[in-house]
């Protein structure tokens, strides 16, 4: 398939087919989620009054990816893309935990800082693990039914629309699991809310990103894949 030319196929038809670009988007779906968890969940910020989790900036970018790794290679693919950013981040969680507990060399003055920056809580890391997993799941499987549903049309509302729900199962999962205990009831309540709506804001102006790095795949690649025969069971990596 040259260039330019785009063959709408079902999913199950990718067979063996060489695929130009699904690893380096799998790559960077994994690289952002890790960094937004490592980097950006350690640091509340404060702009205009207004205070969020720094990783609320970036975090939204994996959706994004999510997006165009269903739009483009179909649901199936995007799926292992999923359980390989659970595993990463399951690792990342174990590793953290280890390297947290070794016991710090005489005179080395970094332990309390490196404990406060990676020693998250057994809840959160448990919040974190479901959120994602099935938020991401919940805006892969929306995405791809309303691929179908469109016939491939308006795909700023299925994007959108995905994330609305992905998104806020993410939210619903995340922060109650979290922090139900330890925040007042309205807090976690105000902080699910406000958070969810300022990733689904997010994601809509990346919208004309999420555009081009569709219509490009598709292209380069030479395909646009609905999932009309797809199992649609998460709990499998097997394409």
């Amino acid at each position: 398939m040259i260039d330019g030319a785009v063959q709408r196929i079902g999913a199950d038809a990718l067979g063996a087919r060489p695929l130009r670009y699904y690893d380096f988007f799998m790559a960077a779906f994994v690289a952002i989620l890790l960094l937004s968890n490592l980097i950006g969940a350690a640091k509340l910020s404060n702009v205009g009054g207004f205070t969020f989790g720094a990783g609320i900036l970036f975090f939204p970018l994996g959706y994004v990816i999510g997006d165009v790794l269903t739009e483009v290679y179909g649901y199936a693919r995007a799926r292992r893309c999923v359980w390989a950013g659970f595993g990463a981040m399951l690792f990342m969680a174990v590793m953290s935990w280890v390297v947290v507990a070794l016991p710090p060399a005489d005179g080395w003055p970094d332990q309390k800082a490196y404990e406060a920056v990676f020693g998250s809580t057994w809840r959160i890391v448990f919040a974190s693990l479901c959120a994602f997993w099935a938020g991401e799941f919940a805006n892969s499987f929306v995405l791809a039914r309303m691929k179908i549903w469109t016939q491939g049309r308006h795909l700023w509302m299925r994007t959108i629309g995905s994330t609305i729900v992905g998104q806020g199962v993410d939210s619903l999962l995340f922060y109650p699991l979290a922090f139900y205990g330890n925040w007042t009831d309205a807090q976690v309540l105000t902080v699910m809310v406000t958070n969810w709506a300022m990733k689904v804001g997010w994601e809509a102006l990346l919208t004309p990103l999420t555009y081009v790095a569709v219509h490009m795949l598709k292209r380069r690649e030479g395909l646009d894949v609905f999932d009309d025969a797809t199992d649609f069971t998460p709990f499998r990596t097997r394409l």
